[in-house]
């Protein structure tokens, strides 16, 4: 505390608002400024009017390591206990809950003073309303969603469009400032719904144009029309071709690898010369690359893999009676192994199902043991804005320039970022890393998201920051922890602070 400002780190998070008569309070948490009756809540229920004062309804989040022996987030017991709940050099004050720099010209909500491992550090805890946000997707899967950069829809709306396909995964881009503001207000209303959804891990329903409906959840598997998908593709069929060569040799005479992207054919490819197999003389349909790899064999689907094909046979452009002999035998199998048949020439070259050899079904089996299990992975992406570093430091750039160079460390509720480089502020954070309930929102439409700026005390005097509202850990812990909520420190994340290496 300072001179100039004698409340408690308590009061000094609840000083904000106007009072326009009849205990009213006009909130100025955000642009909405929502006139506030006494014991009522804003329109984003974050803020309430609680005798007179504007409270935050969520408590701030503090996250804490145990200890590493017992797993105890306070070593009870010990002589030199002093009777506080938390060790100050095992917390970490997150963003959550903290509040907003709304105006703009505030500093922000909570700057904290600590010491790790003898640095004197700052930790700048700000609720970033961010406009400029999305969501990124991941999905895998070899189905075929949608095309490429078709509408995804949500209970009618547009929400965001699907992006290029990686390997095995299909990729959705949702939320941005065009489909919160740009549209109609109920757009934007249920694009803030969707992201705040997928943000806390919870499913949302999304239907894409010239496609199919897809339900995500974070760290669950999608469902797509209505089935869970199990598998992510081992490869292409032109890789799974190559991988289980060797192990179909001598078991089957050809093998065919569905896939949307690139189908394989064992013989006519490299793996299959190199293995001096004999060729089968069965060609497909689509358009040929090079040798044993084919493009384009069927439309995108959700059959087998990700093709609209659900007779693989109907792939067989020709066999050559020339090069096939009857009693060749054939498997056809998709990307994940979770479609097969296994066939036998006839004397006319007929491909005829038969049952399924124990040495070909292993490695059928091989090759659904070798796909990792179909997930939604969910990353907010949002860029920090003049007014939100503002609140970090009187001149904003030299923050910037901070972050770029390594020097401060970006997190949002504890977990680490991914920065982008070039310029700006803009990160892209898992949202499973984050605390639960770590995101907001506010009527704008806005998502609400926590961000904190670590860095050297020194360093943070020199890039101008707002010096006379340091407090230290001491004084949070003491004021805010006994109405906080204190989470144990997530495993996995990198601690922010300098800590001693062996």
């Amino acid at each position: 505390m300072t001179a100039t400002d004698h409340l408690s780190v308590e009061a000094r998070s609840k000083k904000f608002g106007a009072d326009e008569g009849d205990g009213i309070l006009r909130c100025d948490a955000c642009p909405v400024l929502c006139r506030i009756r006494p014991g009522r809540a804003g329109a984003c229920s974050r803020y309430a009017n609680e005798n007179g004062q504007l409270v935050r309804t969520d408590p701030v989040v503090l996250l804490a390591k145990t200890v590493e022996d017992g797993g105890r987030l306070v070593e009870f017991g010990k002589n030199d206990w002093d009777g506080q709940v938390l060790d100050p050099s095992r917390t970490f004050v997150t963003a959550i809950g903290a509040g907003t720099t709304y105006p703009d010209y505030k500093p922000a909500p909570f700057i904290v003073s600590a010491v790790h491992e003898g640095v004197d550090t700052v930790t700048v805890v700000t609720e970033g309303i961010f406009s400029y946000c999305g969501v990124k997707v991941k999905i895998d899967t070899d189905r075929h969603l949608g095309p490429e950069a078709a509408p995804i829809r949500v209970g009618g709306e547009q929400v965001g469009h699907v992006t290029t396909a990686e390997y095995g995964s299909q990729m959705l881009s949702i939320g941005g400032v065009r489909h919160l503001t740009g549209g109609s207000k109920k757009e934007g209303n249920i694009t803030c719904d969707t992201m705040l959804k997928l943000c806390a891990g919870e499913p949302v329903t999304m239907v894409i144009d010239g496609g199919h409906e897809v339900v995500v959840a974070a760290n669950q598997a999608p469902i797509v029309d209505g089935k869970p998908e199990q598998r992510m593709r081992v490869g292409c069929g032109s890789a799974t071709v190559g991988i289980f060569a060797k192990q179909w040799l001598g078991h089957v005479d050809e093998v065919i690898v569905v896939d949307d992207h690139i189908t394989g054919v064992l013989t006519e490819h490299q793996a299959g010369k190199v293995l001096d197999m004999r060729q089968a003389g069965i060609r497909v349909r689509g358009r040929k690359s090079t040798p044993g790899r084919y493009f384009q064999v069927a439309n995108p689907g959700i059959g087998w893999g990700g093709t609209d094909i659900e007779d693989p046979l109907s792939i067989i452009q020709k066999i050559d009676p020339e090069t096939a002999w009857p009693g060749l035998r054939l498997l056809l199998t998709s990307t994940t192994g979770e479609h097969f048949l296994y066939c036998v020439l006839d004397e006319n070259l007929v491909p005829q199902p038969a049952p399924i050899p124990d040495a070909v079904m292993k490695v059928v089996d091989r090759i659904g043991e070798n796909c990792e299990p179909s997930l939604c992975t969910v990353l907010f992406m949002a860029g920090a804005g003049g007014s939100l570093r503002a609140g970090v430091t009187e001149n904003p750039v030299l923050l910037t320039r901070s972050v770029a160079s390594g020097e401060t460390k970006v997190t949002m509720g504890g977990a680490p970022v991914y920065l982008w480089p070039g310029g700006g502020i803009t990160v892209m954070a898992d949202v499973t890393k984050l605390p639960k309930n770590a995101f907001g929102y506010v009527p704008t439409p806005a998502i609400v998201a926590p961000i904190e700026f670590t860095l050297p005390r020194a360093l943070y005097e020199r890039l101008g920051g707002h010096m006379e509202d340091v407090v230290s850990i001491d004084d949070i812990l003491r004021d805010v922890a006994p109405q906080a909520r204190i989470d144990g420190w997530i495993e996995g994340n990198p601690w922010p602070f300098p800590e001693k290496r062996p």
